[in-house]
C-alpha cells in the first residue's frame, strides 16, 4: 500500500537543514542549522520498514494522502513521507501544507518519496505560487533533492537540485535513485495548500538501464549486439531535468560488418556556444574516448542521427559541477545494430572519404588538378532502396588557387516512373555551393532515367550530390571528376588548362576581360594570354577601366616599358602575316590607353605576366570588334618633305569631342634628317603617375619598330614634351 507516515507526538525530533528546523516552530532566524537532519531517518526508518512490509505500525490515520488540520505550536506536523509498496498505487499529489504560523516564526516541511527496488520517483508540479522572487527567495522556497543515494544520507551533504519560488515552478524532475525530497520553508503567517501543487509517480527504473551496467558507476552501461540488436537509451533522469556532475558513458558493441545507427528523437542540452564548453554529448567512432570523434553536440539538436564506420560506437554525456541552475531534460535516442546499412567499400575505391557520422555522405578534396571516379553505393551492383548519399567535391580555393569541378558519366541508371524524377531515385547536383547555406531544395539539375547525362561544370570550387535511391532499385551511376584551375576568365579556355583564352568577333562583338580572379587577386607565378581574332577588315578597340599590377618598389617615372620587370601586361598587335608588333607594356598604376589596331589588323594579343612574389588586383578591360562600315570618325593627315609644321587635337583651341575618335599623324623628311616634335600646349584627360591614361592618350612613336611614348595628363605630368625621332620617320596616335 502506497501513503505517507505523520511521525507519532512522542517520536518528533528537531530535524534540520541550513534553513532551519522544521518540526517545532521557531523565530525567524534562530540559529538551527547546526541541527543534522540524520536523526531523520533513525526516527522514521522503523515506520517505514513497517510500511513496507504491511506493519500495523502505521496508523489509519496515517494513511490519508491529504494533508492534516494545522497543529498547535507545540505539535507541528507538516513533513509527509511517501513510499511505494507492491499493494499500493503508484502515483498521486501532494500540496502544500495548511499552515498559520505565530508572527515572526518560521516552518520547514519535508516531502519525501521513496520508491521500491527498480522504481524511481517522478514529480511534476502542476502550480506554484510561493512569495517572493527569484534569485533570493527571501520569503518561501522550495528545494528540491533528486540525487539521494541512500535514504540515511543528511540532506545537506546531498547534491542540491535548486531552489525555487514565486511562479518559478521546478520542472519535471525524476530521481537518479529511489529517494527523492521536496523541502518547503516559509516565514509567513498563513501558507494555504493552493500554495503549490503537484503530481508524483513511482516509474520503472528498468528504461535507464541500457545493455550491462558499468560496474561502479550510475550511468555508463555496455550494449552488445548479441544481446539486444535495437533498442532505446536516454540520459538517467529523463524526461527530467538533468543533474550537474555527470559523467555517463555508453558502450554500442555489435558483430563484423554490422554498424550502428544513433538516433536522437529528443536533445535538450545546456547551449554555451558551438564548442559546447558546459554540458555536451561526444559520440565517437568506436569502443571509447580514444576513437575518433564523430561530433560534439549541445543545445536543442533536431533530426540528429548518427552512424557508426564500422561495428562499435559509444556515447559520452558529460554536465559540468556549476553553480548556475538549468532546467534541460537531456536526451532520448534510439540505437539499431544491422548488417543492412550501406557498406562504405564504395567510397574507398577513389580518393574521396568517407564523412563521419553518415551512413554514406564523402568527401573528395583536390590535391591539384587531380581527378577521379566517384560510385553510386553497392556499385557495380544494384543499389540499396530508400538510401541517401551525399557527395562533397571541392576544389582548391585560396590565395594562389582556385578550381572547378567537372564531372563526366561514363555510366547511368537510376530508374524511374517519369522524366521530373519524383516517383524513384535521383541524382540532384549543385554547382553554385548551395549547400554551404544549406538550400539543398535550390539544385541546379535532377538526373535520372537510364540515359547518360552530358558532362557538367561548377560554378566555382565546389560540386555537391545528393544521391536518393528511392523505392526502386537500379544499377547506379559511374562519373568522372575533373578539378580545372579556375581564372574567372570569360572567353574560350584552352583545353589544357593553361590561362589561354580566345575572344572571337562571331562568338560576340563586344565584352569584357580581366585578369584572373578580379577583383580578387591574381595568382603569382601565372602567364595569362588574351587574343582576340576578329574577321578580314575588322578593327579591334580595347578599354581599360581599372589596372593595378605589383611593383616591389615606388616607380619615379610611369608605369611603361622598360621601367616595368616585376609584374606587367602588354599589347600587342598581330598582322596578317603572324608579326606582331608591340603597343607597349604597363605595370604599376599606369594604366594603358585606349587603342584602336590598324586597318590591317584583325587580331591582337594581351599577355599578362607575374613573378613569384607579390600580387595585385589586376585589371578589368573592355573589348569591342569595329565592323568595317562603322569606322570611327577619323582625323590627321601624312606630311611628306615638309620642314615643319603644326599638329592640333581636333577642334583645338575647344576641347575635343566626348565621342569614338582616332586620329593618326604620319611625318617623313628626307633620308638622313630627324623629326623634332615639341608641344607648346598639352591638357589630356588622365594621369601617368597615378592612374595612366583610360580615357584618352597620345602616342608617338620616334621610332617605328619600338614600342611608342604613351602622354596623357598636363604638360608637366609627363616625361618631356619634347621628342626626337630615331630616323627620319615620326608617327603620331
Amino acid at each position: 500500500m502506497l501513503t505517507f507516515v505523520f511521525v507519532p507526538d512522542s517520536s518528533v525530533v528537531a530535524i534540520a537543514m541550513a534553513s532551519g528546523n522544521h518540526d517545532e516552530v521557531e523565530p525567524a532566524g534562530a540559529a538551527t542549522c547546526c541541527v543534522l537532519a540524520a536523526v531523520f531517518l533513525a526516527v522514521l526508518l522503523p515506520h517505514l520498514v513497517a510500511l513496507v512490509s504491511g506493519s500495523s505500525v502505521v496508523s489509519d490515520s496515517a494513511a490519508a494522502h491529504s494533508p492534516p488540520t494545522p497543529t498547535s505550536r507545540t505539535t507541528p506536523k507538516c513533513d509527509r513521507i511517501f513510499v511505494s509498496n507492491a499493494e499500493g498505487p503508484k502515483n498521486g499529489t501532494f500540496q502544500a501544507p495548511d499552515l498559520s504560523i505565530p508572527k515572526g516564526h518560521s516552518r520547514h516541511c519535508i516531502y519525501t518519496f521513496i520508491a521500491s527496488d527498480n522504481e524511481r520517483v517522478q514529480v511534476n508540479f502542476l502550480s506554484f505560487h510561493l512569495r517572493g522572487a527569484v534569485p533570493e527567495c527571501n520569503q518561501e522556497y522550495v528545494d528540491v533533492y533528486s540525487e539521494i543515494e541512500d535514504a540515511s544520507m543528511e540532506l545537506i551533504r546531498t547534491p542540491f537540485g535548486g531552489r525555487y519560488c514565486g511562479r518559478n515552478r521546478p520542472r519535471n524532475r525524476i530521481s537518479m535513485h529511489q529517494t527523492l525530497v521536496i523541502a518547503f520553508y516559509t516565514h509567513e503567517e498563513r501558507v494555504e495548500p493552493d500554495a503549490f501543487e503537484g503530481y508524483y509517480e513511482f516509474v520503472n527504473a528498468s528504461q535507464f538501464v541500457v545493455g550491462t551496467a558499468v560496474p561502479d558507476t550510475v550511468c555508463s552501461f555496455t550494449v552488445f549486439s548479441d544481446n539486444k540488436s535495437e533498442g532505446e537509451f536516454r540520459s538517467p533522469t529523463y524526461p527530467g531535468v538533468y543533474p550537474k556532475n555527470l559523467h555517463c558513458h555508453y558502450k554500442f558493441m555489435g558483430k563484423k560488418g554490422q554498424r550502428v545507427r544513433l538516433e536522437f528523437m529528443d536533445f535538450d542540452l545546456v547551449f554555451g556556444g558551438a564548442h559546447c564548453p558546459f554540458d555536451f554529448v561526444k559520440v565517437f567512432d568506436g569502443s571509447g574516448p580514444e576513437s575518433p570523434l564523430i561530433g560534439t553536440h549541445c543545445g536543442q539538436q533536431r533530426n540528429l542521427v548518427i552512424y557508426s564506420s564500422s561495428e562499435n560506437v559509444s556515447v559520452q554525456f558529460i554536465t559540468l559541477q556549476r553553480t548556475a541552475d538549468s532546467e534541460n531534460r537531456g536526451f532520448s535516442g534510439f540505437f539499431e545494430f544491422s548488417n543492412r546499412f550501406v557498406s562504405l567499400d564504395f567510397i574507398g575505391k577513389n580518393d574521396g572519404e568517407h564523412i563521419r557520422g553518415t551512413e554514406c555522405d564523402q568527401k573528395i578534396l583536390s590535391k591539384k588538378e587531380s581527378s577521379g571516379l566517384v560510385f553510386s553505393p553497392n556499385y557495380p551492383f544494384p543499389y540499396l532502396q530508400n538510401t541517401v548519399c551525399k557527395y562533397y567535391i571541392y576544389g582548391l580555393q585560396d590565395h594562389q588557387d582556385l578550381e572547378r569541378v567537372r564531372l563526366t558519366f561514363e555510366m547511368f541508371q537510376i530508374p524511374s516512373k517519369d522524366t521530373e524524377c519524383s516517383d524513384g531515385g535521383f541524382l540532384k547536383l549543385y554547382l553554385q555551393g548551395q549547400e554551404e547555406r544549406q538550400a539543398l531544395d535550390e539544385f541546379d539539375l535532377s538526373l535520372c532515367g537510364t540515359n547518360i547525362p552530358p558532362p557538367v561544370l561548377s560554378e566555382g570550387p565546389r560540386l555537391a550530390m545528393v544521391f536518393s535511391s528511392g523505392p526502386i532499385s537500379g544499377k547506379g551511376f559511374k562519373a568522372k571528376y575533373t578539378f580545372e584551375t579556375d581564372y574567372k576568365i570569360p572567353g574560350t579556355p584552352e583545353p589544357d588548362g593553361t590561362c589561354n583564352f580566345t575572344f572571337w568577333s562571331n562568338s560576340s562583338r563586344r565584352g569584357e576581360f580581366n585578369s584572373p580572379r578580379h577583383p580578387a587577386n591574381y595568382p603569382s607565378n601565372t602567364t595569362c594570354v588574351y587574343r582576340f581574332k576578329g574577321t578580314p577588315g575588322e578593327q579591334i578597340k580595347i578599354v581599360f577601366n581599372f589596372f593595378r599590377t605589383k611593383t616591389k618598389h615606388e616607380l619615379t617615372s610611369t608605369g611603361y616599358n622598360e621601367v616595368c620587370t616585376d609584374d606587367w601586361l602588354e599589347i600587342y598587335e598581330i598582322y596578317q602575316n603572324g608579326r606582331p608588333s608591340k603597343i607597349g607594356r604597363y605595370c604599376s598604376k599606369s594604366s594603358p590607353g585606349p587603342i584602336v589596331s590598324n586597318k590591317e589588323v584583325s587580331t591582337m594579343e594581351v599577355v599578362l605576366h607575374t613573378d613569384a612574389e607579390g600580387v595585385a588586383s589586376g585589371f578589368l578591360a573592355q573589348y569591342l570588334f569595329i565592323d568595317p562600315a562603322k569606322k570611327f570618325e577619323e582625323c590627321g593627315f601624312n606630311s611628306s618633305g615638309q620642314t615643319a609644321g603644326i599638329i592640333t587635337s581636333p577642334g583645338f583651341p575647344d576641347k575635343y569631342k566626348d565621342r569614338r575618335q582616332v586620329c593618326h599623324w604620319y611625318i617623313s623628311v628626307k633620308p638622313n634628317s630627324k623629326i623634332l616634335l615639341l608641344f607648346t600646349f598639352f591638357r589630356l584627360e588622365g594621369d601617368p603617375m597615378e592612374r595612366g591614361c583610360p580615357g584618352a592618350v597620345v602616342r608617338v612613336w620616334r621610332n617605328m619598330s619600338q614600342p611608342p611614348n604613351e602622354m596623357c595628363g598636363m604638360a608637366a605630368t609627363n616625361d618631356t614634351l619634347e621628342i626626337t625621332s630615331t630616323s627620319h620617320v615620326l608617327k603620331l596616335t
